[in-house]
């Protein structure tokens, strides 16, 4: 099921999309409103969606809800760099030997068709399409082969960065965390809808400029060797996102830089999932709070 987050009525809430409509969960009283929450039920939760959507509960217009990303404040937004040979060819780096994480701060994270930032501080801003996987189980110490057990779905992250800042530290968290640049969504799908997240088309696009293309079976570490080896360190929460890597085609090595401009859309669709389309404006001038 494509599952997703949703205001309406000034509430919010989650819900199941089917075709063009929303099954809205607000009078069910076994699902919760937060889709951590609705997570960490596990297939209790699942259960009592599938039997709403079965039974065509309350059915509200796409056209008629504001879209939020699926998991608006996860606890932990990991990406992972260098995870595409084709990404690691069109860069100076070298091929890496164990996966290479780094933290995105949660506070970057936007829905689909909500605004991108341009920073005032720099013109350097660029994208990154990626698949990402939402961790459904409280989770230590997960085998590989037991790795698919405790992913909840997947979705699609734009990773976008600065890139001047992200190479002012080793971590590339600053460059990766500025506020609107974790773009997310728009549905979360179900685990059982993706039987092999290793196979899936990805495709790029800048206005109508196909940037990117490729398939998920070009990743470096998969989706369960990354789950095995961020478990080995530390416990992972229901909700929590791990971005999985760009392919080549990113703005910063076009000749010349293809470089994020205001008033320039991104799009990314993959494959069983859907299209995350976002669009750039200047940084609000009005942002300051102190």
């Amino acid at each position: 099921m494509k599952l997703i987050t949703f205001t309406h009525n000034q509430q919010t809430r989650i819900g199941a999309v089917v075709g063009n409509k929303v099954i809205d969960s607000l009078n069910h009283p076994q699902i919760p409103a937060s889709m951590i929450a609705f997570l960490r039920q596990g297939e209790a939760a699942l259960t009592a969606m599938q039997q709403l959507i079965n039974n065509a509960g309350d059915i509200l217009s796409l056209d008629d809800i504001k879209l939020l990303a699926p998991v608006p404040k996860p606890s932990k937004f990991f990406g992972i760099g260098l995870n595409y040979a084709s990404h690691v060819g069109e860069t100076s780096y070298e091929r890496p030997k164990f996966p290479v994480f780094f933290n995105k701060q949660s506070s970057c994270i936007i829905a689909n068709d909500e605004a991108i930032h341009l920073p005032k501080i720099s013109e350097k801003l660029d994208y990154e399409g990626e698949l990402a996987f939402v961790i459904g189980k409280r989770c230590r110490h997960v085998p590989e082969d037991k790795a698919h057990q405790v992913i909840a779905g997947y979705t699609i992250v734009n990773d976008v960065t600065v890139r001047d800042w992200q190479i002012r530290t080793p971590t590339w968290t600053m460059g990766k965390s500025f506020d609107t640049h974790g773009p997310i969504g728009p549905y979360l799908v179900t685990a059982d809808e993706i039987t092999n997240p290793h196979q899936l088309t990805l495709k790029t696009w800048v206005d109508n400029e196909l940037r990117q293309e490729a398939n998920t079976s070009q990743m470096l570490f998969n989706c369960y060797e990354m789950v095995a080896y961020l478990t080995t360190v530390m416990t992972l929460e229901p909700g929590d996102i791990i971005s999985t890597g760009t392919p080549a085609g990113v703005g910063v090595n076009m000749s010349p830089r293809g470089y994020l401009k205001v008033g320039q859309s991104v799009k990314i669709e993959i494959e069983k999932i859907g299209l995350l389309s976002n669009f750039v404006i200047d940084e609000p001038s009005d942002l300051a709070l102190y």
